[in-house]
């Protein structure tokens, strides 16, 4: 009787990549869906100090008003007239948006107003202003 050798037909020395590449894909999507993300005005300002200052976690737009007048949203700078048709747009897309205004210190309050007045036109009737909370 002749013996036969059995000889795999292809020899699969590899691991099967499928199933972790769905899991780390199911893992991604999780991710970003419960991250919360975090809007940023593009720069940094020294906001003033309120004793009756309250943490608020809505304000879905920022707006920054720097020292010397400078506004900016959405990490760019904007002349004041961009400011209203930009609220319309948000606010159209987003009509549950609040906006925060982020003025420093030193900035003067026409500016502010100015800001205020164009937020409003654009339809958003909830304005808040940033103050860094003076309760120790």
């Amino acid at each position: 009787m002749r013996s036969r050798r059995h000889v795999p037909e292809s020899e699969d020395h590899g691991i099967d990549l499928a199933p972790m590449l769905d899991f780390v894909l199911n893992l991604l999507i999780f991710f970003i869906i419960t991250t919360s993300f975090i809007k940023e005005a593009g720069i940094t300002v020294s906001r003033p100090e309120a004793e009756t200052a309250e943490h608020k976690e809505s304000g879905n737009i920022l707006i920054a008003i720097r020292s010397n007048g400078d506004i900016w949203m959405d990490k760019r700078h904007v002349d004041l007239r961009e400011i209203r048709p930009f609220i319309e747009r948000l606010h159209v897309e987003r009509p549950d948006d609040t906006v925060v205004i982020i003025a420093d210190k030193v900035s003067q309050t026409g500016v502010l107003t100015q800001v205020m007045d164009q937020v409003k036109l654009g339809g958003v009737n909830e304005v808040s202003i940033a103050a860094a909370s003076g309760k120790s």
